[in-house]
């Protein structure tokens, strides 16, 4: 890479690292035979002008896998998506790290990214395609805009700017903003992004990162069947539950509407935010910040050290802006109103 190749090598280096599990076997190992050199970039995105940057350079890049960096010049760039970047399953990581200056756009279109283990078009790797260590895929200090969904069915859709089933997924220091997927439909979600299955039930990891401006029936946020999550020093503001007569849908109704910025739906699912602001979003229905059900009632919910203010849920609620049914939920260093 050209120009601070030996700084960013290290940074990215750094982050691959970090998102290294700790007890898959086999990872670790070819980790540690694996040089710094590689580890850093695998693919380099652009000949350091923006408009080497292309959404074709970025789909061959995904599908190639490994540390996907980016060389589109020293200004913030936007990759207009032409198609939607798709994660190849033979890949052990894919890791996109756009150093805060890179966003990928949906132009309001198509979905962004895709990693399904179970898309026998991505390569079938196992028999238990739901629950298997890899493909781990980690976006870093990366901007997704105007993703759209809409009109996607397989396995229920959703995932405006992210759609991800298998594997494990980590969210770091990136945004996401004005993403969509169907605006109706009873447990159908994830404006920004959309998760189904990971590995071992290991939560999906968000980190400092910012969700904005998302508009879907559930969940405009995050959605999510089966999954829980780690949400660390996040924002979320200004997504909205836009569907209608909540799930199982209300007669008369298609459903949805549940679940302003955040949507859980499962059996022992656990939703951990800490450090983290949820203000300004909205729910048609039920939860205008969080709508958690655990239906065997194990999950649990856990708030500290946030703010939860001014989320407002048209339909029912069981505290401001959240609606909660599972084992138990903790409440500390807190604001909810």
């Amino acid at each position: 890479m050209r120009r601070a190749g030996v700084l960013v090598a290290a940074i990215v280096a750094a982050v691959v690292a970090s998102a290294a599990p700790s007890t898959a076997s086999g990872f670790e190992a070819r980790s540690a035979r694996t040089s710094t050199t590689e580890r850093a970039s695998d693919t380099v995105v652009g000949t350091g002008t923006p408009a080497s940057c292309t959404s074709r350079a970025v789909v061959r890049a995904a599908a190639r896998g490994g540390v996907i960096t980016f060389d589109c010049g020293p200004q913030p760039v936007t990759i207009t998506m032409k198609k939607t970047a798709k994660v190849v399953n033979t890949s052990a990581k894919v890791v996109l790290y756009g150093c805060g200056l890179v966003t990928m756009s949906g132009q309001g279109q198509r979905r962004i990214l895709y990693l399904n283990t179970c898309d026998r078009a991505q390569v079938w790797t196992t028999s238990h395609c739901n629950d298997q260590a890899e493909p781990l895929l980690v976006v870093k200090r990366m901007r997704f805009t105007d993703g759209n969904a809409t009109g996607e069915t397989l396995d229920g859709g959703g995932g405006g700017a992210i759609f991800a089933r298998g594997g494990r997924l980590k969210i770091l220091d990136s945004t996401f903003a004005d993403n969509r997927c169907d605006r109706t439909g009873p447990d159908l979600g994830g404006g920004a992004v959309r998760v189904l299955d990971q590995y071992a039930d290991r939560a999906v990891v968000v980190r400092r990162s910012t969700f904005t401006g998302g508009r879907c029936s559930n969940g405009s946020a995050l959605s999510s069947i089966g999954v829980s999550w780690r949400i660390t020093a996040s924002t979320f503001t200004d997504n909205r539950a836009v569907g209608r007569g909540a799930n199982p849908a209300r007669p008369g109704t298609p459903g949805g509407g549940s679940g302003g910025a955040i949507y859980l739906d499962g059996n022992a699912i656990h939703l951990r935010i800490e450090d983290s602001t949820i203000t300004g979003n909205h729910a048609r229905e039920g939860g205008g910040a969080i709508f958690f059900v655990s239906n065997d009632r194990t999950g649990t919910l856990t708030i500290d050290g946030s703010q939860l203010t001014d989320n407002p849920s048209e339909g029912f609620e069981t505290l401001p802006g959240i609606f909660f049914l599972g084992a138990s939920r903790t409440i500390t260093d807190s604001v909810v109103r």
